[in-house]
């Protein structure tokens, strides 16, 4: 029987802190994947480690998130991040300098946490101030503490057979966790990225082809996208372009991953807009044997990835 789904009701479910999604009134056959669900287990088994380190070793893991300025979404991005420490028990670090901060002083700052046994990850919150290479900053943060993994050396070792970058990127690690723990098998299978980006498209590619898949990107130089996105058993969209995935690009039963997060305009919502990904979740879902819902689906999954990464961190530390 196909199952029925209401997106009305798909965004409210998402939007609460509910674990299933209510089924009610498009038709589709795909599974929703529900990273709010997956990330709240994963954030639960960080906690229990957590609690293992505090009893027997008497330290707890540490994050130092910077931010630089008063824009107000890294306000509310860095905010989420300490919140969540909070819930899993890791120690935050709250580092707030002014707008006009100086590169040199910002550098130092890092070093400073560099050098603090306490610190086990730095996370430094994109974008900074345009009169501050962010280039710079970020290759002076400590490699066994750069818990976002987007170190030269650490990428570096992420692209290279046999080698192992001490942290993954948080969203791609993420995608690929969503992948795992609803089942699907990476191995042998033909995998699509859309989109070339450092943060997710070149890294999520390089540990797809980690885990055995067979890579194909797509760019905005790619011709004819939709015949090769249509070969592949998993596709992860991470172009930055709204709905831009449409059902007939799908081969029936892939297993697709959105990381998009767009704004599109909508009267109806107090906001004036809604958020969608870069597939078009009604079509697609009617294809696909797996679908992740924006939000809702990898969002929840980063932040999750970035407390594993920093009680990884901590691990490593404390039991040498």
């Amino acid at each position: 029987r196909r199952q029925i789904i209401s997106k009305t009701k798909l965004r409210a479910s998402l939007l609460k802190n509910q674990p299933h999604i209510q089924i009610d009134s498009i038709k589709m056959s795909a599974k929703i994947i529900d990273g709010k669900a997956i990330a709240q287990t994963i954030r639960s088994e960080i906690a229990d480690e957590v609690r293992l380190l505090s009893q027997n070793h008497a330290k707890v893991p540490g994050l130092a998130v910077v931010i630089v300025g008063n824009r107000k979404d890294s306000q509310s991005y860095v905010n989420m991040k300490r919140k969540a420490c909070a819930e899993v028990g890791i120690k935050s670090f709250d580092i707030d300098l002014p707008e006009q901060v100086s590169e040199p002083e910002l550098i130092a700052k890092v070093h400073e946490l560099n050098a603090n046994p306490e610190v086990h990850g730095i996370l430094v919150q994109l974008p900074l101030p345009k009169h501050i290479n962010e280039e710079n900053v970020l290759s002076e943060i400590s490699i066994e503490k750069d818990v976002d993994g987007f170190h030269p050396l650490n990428i570096g070792k992420l692209a290279m057979k046999g080698r192992d970058p001490l942290f993954q990127p948080c969203t791609p690690k993420g995608c690929l966790e969503l992948l795992s723990r609803s089942g699907i098998s990476i191995k042998g299978k033909k995998a699509v990225v859309v989109g070339r980006s450092n943060i997710v498209g070149l890294p999520v590619s390089l540990l797809l082809l980690k885990a055995d898949a067979t890579i194909s990107i797509v760019h905005s130089r790619t011709t004819d996208p939709e015949s090769i996105i249509r070969e592949a058993d998993i596709v992860i969209a991470a172009a930055g372009q709204a709905m831009m995935i449409k059902g007939d690009w799908i081969k029936p039963g892939a297993a697709v991953i959105d990381v998009g997060t767009n704004a599109v305009d909508d009267p109806s919502k107090k906001s004036g807009y809604r958020l969608v990904g870069d597939v078009d979740f009604h079509e697609v879902s009617k294809v696909a044997g797996w679908i992740t819902p924006v939000p809702g689906g990898v969002g929840p999954m980063t932040v999750a990835m970035l407390l594993r990464n920093t009680l990884d961190g901590a691990k490593r530390v404390i039991r040498q």
